[in-house]
């Protein structure tokens, strides 16, 4: 299907909708809740090494509980377990949200929070990602996956530029704050998404459970192979632009443009979800993988050309390329893993994009005090190129092909 029709069909599903919804809502607060905490950290403390301890401690949380939210999503209710980690991550932002407005916050506090939050996305990463085809015609999935997407991207948009905005003239607490009331709406909304449970009658052995989907991620090579490259792209992307993107805003110019900026590259994906769900190449995985490498260039003009209309540009387009392999991937994935098993290979996936991102997140404040942050952002671009080119030149990569419609 290529015409608007076709890409709406998806919308006539009520259960679909409410997971649209629930899941465009969550973005929205996601989007929200890491440019607050970023500046939150930077006004009480004025350390990027301080920064980098906050925000990773949230992924070393997430990287050893996806595992288990992989195996939950495949045994439990995926809706109800969507519901309760939206009420656990309102509580832990309006936690963090009174600790900065009354003026108790530290690091320690915040890396706890921290910690809450990593482990909140654990649980309810894994199911969201595998709901999806539950709630639709298996015809309909890459247009499912696409409006999804599109929706997201339309709440990252919309987060993070409200998220700089708000930590301008509000303050990072009140920020936080309205995160805390997103996240309650989510709740609302997944309460509302009823889907027949995945090999409910199985029992949940863990041991076992992780090892089939162990079995099944490592079965397919395109999936590790991508999925390795990632581990490399993620650290150094989440590295420069969340950690040393901040840090740099606010001696340059400033955390308001800041939130333009990367609202600039959410603006990009969205236009660039439009473009997948009417069009994919036959090797889509491969052509998206490909495109990846456009991360390289919003961190080489972040190292020497530290401008907003530059960085602007470079952010969408880099949104536009890297939106064509987020939905070759989902639309992969679904269709080649079984669905009582998709949770699980959900979760190793997610397990190696992000395993390394602490590492990128923690170690890039002292690097950058080595080395300059010129340089070691200049390092990250080098290292994201040399990791796509890796992926896309394994031939499990360059073989697979979409179903035909």
């Amino acid at each position: 299907m290529t015409g608007s029709a076709g890409m709406l069909a998806p919308l006539r599903a009520p259960v679909f909708r409410r997971l649209a919804v629930g899941r465009v809502t969550t973005y929205i607060g996601n989007a929200v809740a890491p440019v607050a905490l970023a500046f939150a950290v930077l006004d009480l403390t004025g350390s990027v090494v301080a920064l980098g301890i906050v925000v990773g401690t949230r992924s070393i949380a997430n990287v050893l509980l996806l595992l288990m939210g992989g195996v939950l999503a495949d045994r439990l209710p995926r809706a109800v377990i969507l519901e309760g980690a939206s009420f656990a991550a309102a509580a832990s932002q309006a936690a963090t949200a009174l600790a900065v407005l009354f003026h108790f916050a530290s690091v320690p506090l915040l890396v706890v929070l921290s910690v809450v939050n990593g482990a909140v996305s654990a649980a309810s990463l894994p199911a969201a990602s595998a709901l999806t085809p539950q709630t639709v015609p298996a015809t309909e999935i890459r247009q499912a996956n696409a409006l999804v997407r599109i929706g997201i991207n339309g709440a990252l948009v919309t987060g993070s530029s409200l998220g700089g905005m708000l930590a301008a003239l509000a303050g990072p607490g009140w920020a936080m704050a309205a995160t805390a009331v997103v996240f309650l709406a989510a709740a609302l909304c997944y309460a509302r998404v009823d889907v027949p449970e995945v090999d409910a009658a199985a029992p949940t052995r863990l041991v076992a459970d992780l090892r089939e989907g162990w079995t099944e991620f490592t079965a397919r090579a395109w999936v590790w192979s991508v999925v390795l490259a990632f581990m490399v792209v993620n650290a150094a992307v989440t590295g420069g632009i969340q950690v040393l993107g901040p840090a740099i805003a606010d001696t340059t110019f400033g955390r308001l443009a800041w939130g333009f900026i990367l609202g600039a590259q959410t603006v990009g994906a969205l236009l660039g979800g439009v473009v997948a769900s009417r069009w994919q190449p036959r090797h889509a995985l491969l052509f998206g993988t490909a495109l990846v490498a456009v991360e390289a260039v919003p961190l080489l003009v972040l190292a020497h050309a530290q401008y907003v209309i530059p960085l602007l540009v470079v952010m969408f387009i880099g949104g536009v390329a890297t939106e064509q392999f987020g939905i070759a991937w989902d639309v992969s994935l679904q269709e080649n893993v079984p669905q009582a098993h998709l949770a699980r290979v959900y979760s190793y996936d997610a397990l190696g994009s992000f395993i390394a991102l602490p590492l990128g997140e923690i170690a890039v404040g002292p690097l950058a005090a080595h080395f300059g942050t010129a340089t070691t952002l200049t390092g990250l671009a080098i290292l994201v190129v040399v990791a796509v080119a890796a992926a896309t030149l394994a031939p499990s990569v360059r073989a697979l092909t979409l179903r035909p419609r």
